[in-house]
C-alpha cells in the first residue's frame, strides 16, 4: 500500500460537494427493517464497508436485502429488505462498532450459535458491557470481547438491566433496537459516572424506534425503556452523512474558500450538524439556504482570513474530533478540546493517535485527563498515520491543505464510511461540483 500525498491548496477552494448517506442512519435502520413485521424500502442508503459488513451479518443472520450490489463508491443504494427466521451464523465485524454492538442482541434472538469476529483492531475495542448485559438478560454468551460466540435460545427474556456505558453511546442504542422483541422489553439504566457519551446517537436511535411503532420511555437522561412489541415495517429515505461531510466544511474553513453541500437536513438527529456552530464559533461565515417549506437546503461555508482558537466540550460530538483538531492546528491561538476521554476506545486510540499525527506536522499537542490542548506551529510535510481510522484519515487530508508533504499512510481506510473519498477531495480542489 503505497503513500497518498495530500494535495495542497493552491488557493480558496470554491466546489459544490455531494456527500454520500449517513452511516449512523444506514446501519440502525438495516436493523430495524431486519426485525420488523414486513418488508422495508431504505432509500439513499450510504454503500461503504461499515454498511457492507451490516448487510452481511444481517443476511446471514436470516433477512433478505435486494439492491445493488456494485463496488463501493458507487454512490448510494435503495435497498429492499425482508426480514427472516432469525438462525445462526458467522458474522464478520471488521472495524465497524454499530456491527460489534448492534448484531449480538439479534444473535440471541436467533435459533443457533452465532460466532463473531473482525479486524485485528477490532479486537482490542471495548465490547465486553453490551455482552455482559446479554447475559443479564438471559443470553448465553461465550467471550468478553472479539472473537466471541452468542448461543441463541430463538428468543430472550429481557427485563431490567444496569450498564456503564461511558465508552460507547453504541452499548445503549445496540440493546434500544432490538428490545421491543425481548419477551419483557427493556429497562435499561447507565450507571457510570457522568452522561453517556455521543448523546445525539442515543437519540437518534430513539427517533427511528418511534417512527417504527415502538414505545420507548426516558424517565431520566440516563435510563431507558422498551415496551415488548412489534416492529414496524418503515420506508426511510436517509439523509446525507453530516459527520462525512466535516473535512470538505473545514477545506472552506481553512483555504478562506467557499464550500457548499446540498440535501443538508433543516432538522436532524445527526451530531455532524454541530459542525455548524463550531465553524461558527472559528470565524466562519455558515448559512444554510432553503427554499420555502423545505425540510432541507443547501448548507455554505465561507472561511475567514484567519481561524479563531476555540474551547469546546465535545462529549456529545466527539466523532467531530478529528476534524476540529485539524482545525485547531491552523487557528490562531491555542485551543483546548475536553469531554472526548471515551475516544480512547474508538477505532483506534485517537487522543494519542492525534496528538502523535499532529506533533510530526508541527503541532504542539498536550494531552488532557478528558481531552487536548492544541497549539498551532509552522506546519511541515510529513508521513501522517491514519491508524487504519477513517477520520484520522480525512484530518490529514485538512493539515495537508496547507502543508506541502503530507503523505497518508492508509487513506484507503476512508472506505470505512466514505468510499471514493480521493475522488471527491480531488473534485473539490478542482473547484467541480
Amino acid at each position: 500500500m503505497s503513500n497518498w500525498n495530500a494535495p495542497v491548496a493552491a488557493g480558496p477552494v470554491d466546489a459544490e460537494v455531494t456527500v454520500p448517506g449517513s452511516k449512523s442512519l444506514t446501519n440502525r435502520a438495516l436493523v430495524l427493517a431486519a426485525l420488523a413485521d414486513g418488508p422495508s424500502r431504505l432509500t439513499g442508503t450510504l454503500r461503504s464497508r461499515d454498511t457492507d459488513l451490516m448487510i452481511g451479518a444481517l443476511s446471514a443472520l436470516g433477512a433478505r436485502v435486494e439492491g445493488p450490489a456494485g463496488p463501493l463508491g458507487d454512490g448510494d443504494a435503495d435497498l429492499l429488505i425482508t426480514p427472516g427466521a432469525l438462525r445462526g451464523a458467522d458474522i464478520d465485524c471488521g472495524l465497524a462498532g454499530t456491527v460489534m454492538r448492534f448484531v449480538p442482541p439479534i444473535a440471541a434472538l436467533a435459533t443457533g450459535t452465532s460466532a463473531f469476529d473482525g479486524d485485528p483492531a477490532a479486537r482490542v475495542r471495548p465490547q465486553s458491557v453490551v455482552l455482559d448485559a446479554l447475559r443479564a438478560l438471559g443470553a448465553e454468551i461465550s467471550g468478553d470481547s472479539l472473537p466471541f460466540t452468542v448461543a441463541g435460545g430463538a428468543g430472550l427474556r429481557g427485563g431490567r438491566v444496569e450498564v456503564d456505558a461511558s465508552a460507547s453511546s453504541q452499548f445503549v442504542s445496540g440493546l434500544l433496537l432490538a428490545a421491543a422483541r425481548f419477551d419483557r422489553g427493556l429497562d435499561l439504566a447507565h450507571i457510570g459516572d457522568g452522561p453517556v457519551p455521543s448523546g445525539p446517537h442515543v437519540e437518534m436511535t430513539i427517533s427511528m424506534l418511534r417512527e417504527s411503532g415502538v414505545t420507548v420511555d426516558s424517565p431520566t437522561p440516563s435510563s431507558w425503556r422498551v415496551a415488548p412489541g412489534p416492529i414496524q415495517a418503515v420506508d426511510r429515505l436517509v439523509e446525507p452523512d453530516l459527520s462525512n461531510a466535516t473535512p470538505f466544511l473545514a477545506a472552506a474553513a481553512v483555504t478562506g474558500g467557499t464550500v457548499r453541500v446540498p440535501r443538508w437536513p433543516v432538522s436532524t438527529t445527526q451530531p455532524g450538524d454541530a459542525i455548524r456552530g463550531i465553524l461558527e464559533a472559528m470565524g466562519a461565515e455558515v448559512r444554510l439556504e432553503t427554499a420555502g417549506a423545505a425540510d432541507h437546503g443547501t448548507l455554505v461555508v465561507v472561511g475567514p482570513d484567519r481561524l479563531s482558537p476555540v474551547d469546546l466540550d465535545l462529549s456529545a460530538i466527539g466523532e467531530l474530533t478529528p476534524t476540529v483538531a485539524a482545525l485547531c492546528a491552523v487557528a490562531d491561538g491555542r485551543s483546548r478540546l475536553t469531554g472526548i476521554a471515551h475516544l480512547r476506545g474508538h477505532e483506534t486510540d485517537r487522543l494519542s493517535a492525534l496528538a502523535a499525527e499532529l506533533g510530526a506536522v508541527g503541532t504542539t499537542v498536550t494531552g488532557l485527563d478528558d481531552g487536548l490542548e492544541i497549539t498551532p506551529g509552522p506546519l511541515r510535510g510529513a508521513v501522517w498515520r491514519a491508524y487504519a481510522d477513517h477520520r484520522m484519515a480525512t484530518a490529514g487530508a485538512i493539515i495537508g491543505l496547507r502543508a506541502p508533504g503530507v503523505e497518508i499512510d492508509d487513506v484507503d481506510s476512508t472506505s470505512k464510511t466514505m468510499p471514493g473519498f480521493t475522488r471527491m477531495w480531488s473534485t473539490m480542489l478542482a473547484g467541480r461540483g
